[in-house]
């Protein structure tokens, strides 16, 4: 996982599912990230989809790592 400078926590560098950590601890604190944090991991995939044999063909994975830095 990883969690951006806006406070996007990402699942997976290569997929878009994200949650918005930053509201989260804006509006309901410590607790609530920890709910979040909880429901999140609850989400992230079991492996990834980066592909390497699929040369020539679409983008194995929707997002790009570099999106997210890491």
């Amino acid at each position: 996982v990883r969690v951006t400078c806006t406070g996007q926590l990402y699942m997976c560098l290569g997929q878009e599912d994200q949650s918005d950590l930053r509201r989260v601890l804006r509006e309901g604190g410590p607790e609530a990230l920890g709910a979040a944090l909880d429901e999140a991991m609850t989400r992230k995939p079991k492996g990834h989809d980066f592909a390497i044999e699929r040369r020539g063909q679409a983008p194995a994975a929707p997002r790009f790592m570099s999106a997210t830095g890491g």
